[in-house]
């Protein structure tokens, strides 16, 4: 399956990797068996919970999974009358409509633009409010509503609390599905109210599998290289292979592994091709972050105290979001991320 062309519709989507299938459109779900074993298991037993929190980092089949489990609910209800696989035939009238955008029984809550045009930087109070509305209306034929937050964790304070109401008074026959990238972040009481469905990194062996579908023009071992820098997720290694992404990785990289002594005069000259380059400060901190998370979480498996780099973590995190909201200039945003990591590794040590 080559990449195909954006339309103009596509590029108001937050959670759409540009020219590739969205999530609702994916029929296969690579490398999360455990996982769809465990949803199908539930949702086919009759009495599955109302909410569930589906975790992981990006681009490894949360959408996908959240997707398959609402199409199976609306065609066949909490019954065990459709696969145990809990597959729709693409054809079938529900998969259409929900590829379309087009079915009432489903709801999805994620950024969009702001007044001015410009994305979204938080999931406003606004859009979660919405799901009040939604759940009070008459079921579908199915006798189902299902509404999916991607992700969870772009919820403003605000946002949260008014999910937190839902939760606390959830209706009959209606289902949430929140996705997050990191859990942790979000309120001990929503977390608390969900059933939580941890998914996890794919083998660099499953990334090669979907490379190949997505990009067969590409050469075998340029399909190799992105599957080793993808961190075992689908979507960063199709983000990779989008023009500057591979490089921007690299750097994110090579800025960590000199977190003690950044090269500032270098970061200088990023900074400013970053500048040019679309979506380049959004990108090149989501590799950074995510770069760093999986190295605390190396470190802590083998029990290295990562508690500081663990909340530098999120200072990033706040860094690139706040610079991307008031649309700051991404020569000082990459400045200040390298003073912020080498400030964390005199302190602790590299990571």
């Amino acid at each position: 399956m080559a990449k195909r062309k954006v339309s103009s519709d596509e590029e108001f989507e937050s959670d759409r990797i540009a020219g590739f299938p969205h999530p609702r459109e994916t029929e296969t779900l690579l490398g999360q068996d455990k996982a769809l074993m465990l949803a199908a298991h539930t949702l086919r037993g009759g009495r599955p919970p109302h909410a569930w929190l589906i975790t992981g980092p990006p681009g490894i089949g949360k959408a996908t999974l959240a997707y398959r489990m609402a199409r199976y609910l609306l065609r066949h209800g909490a019954t065990a009358d459709g696969p145990a696989d809990l597959s729709v035939p693409p054809d079938d009238t529900v998969a259409r409509q929900m590829s379309a955008r087009a079915h009432s029984g489903l709801l999805v809550l994620k950024r969009g633009l702001n007044k001015a045009g410009k994305p979204q930087t938080e999931l406003p109070v606004d859009e979660v409010r919405r799901l009040s509305g939604f759940f009070g209306m008459t079921s579908g034929a199915g006798g189902w509503r299902v509404a999916i937050i991607d992700p969870a964790d772009d919820m403003n304070d605000n946002a949260a609390n008014a999910l937190l109401k839902q939760l606390e008074e959830p209706p009959q026959n209606a289902m949430l599905l929140l996705l997050s990238h990191r859990p942790g972040r979000l309120l001990p009481t929503i977390r608390s109210r969900c059933r939580r469905l941890d998914l996890s990194p794919l083998p660099d062996a499953v990334v090669e599998r979907a490379l190949e579908k997505f990009l067969p023009d590409m050469a075998r071992d340029e399909r190799a290289a992105l599957a080793c820098l993808s961190g075992g997720s689908i979507g960063a290694a199709l983000t990779l292979a989008d023009g500057d992404g591979a490089m921007l990785a690299q750097e994110a990289d090579r800025l960590i592994e000199a977190a003690s002594d950044p090269d500032m005069v270098a970061l200088h000259g990023l900074g400013e091709k970053i500048g040019r380059i679309r979506d380049g400060l959004s990108l090149y901190g989501g590799f950074l972050i995510e770069a760093l998370i999986t190295r605390v979480r190396t470190k802590a498996h083998a029990g290295v105290n990562t508690e500081r780099w663990a909340m530098l973590a999120i200072r990033l995190e706040e860094l690139f979001a706040r610079s991307d909201g008031l649309n700051l200039e991404p020569r000082q945003t990459v400045l200040s991320a390298a003073r912020l990591l080498s400030g964390t590794a005199r302190r602790a040590g590299c990571i």
